[in-house]
């Protein structure tokens, strides 16, 4: 992948990683109100979001690479 087409992912990701958060916070609001959670569908929304975070960060270290002076 070209560098331009790792930022258009890295953007993607973050956006994705963003409507996540959102979403899960919808989940548990919505929890609070009705007194019930679903627990599958929120842990299964914060493995996905875990998971994005490690491929941005991956991302994010191979585009800035941690350069020792």
């Amino acid at each position: 992948m070209t560098e331009q087409e790792l930022r258009k992912r890295l953007e993607a990701l973050k956006i994705e990683h963003r409507d996540l958060d959102a979403a899960i916070e919808a989940l548990s609001e919505a929890g609070r109100q009705t007194g019930f959670v679903d627990q599958l569908q929120q842990q299964r929304l914060k493995k996905r979001k875990l998971k994005l975070k490690d491929q941005i960060a991956a991302i994010e270290d191979y585009l800035l690479p941690d350069i020792i002076a």
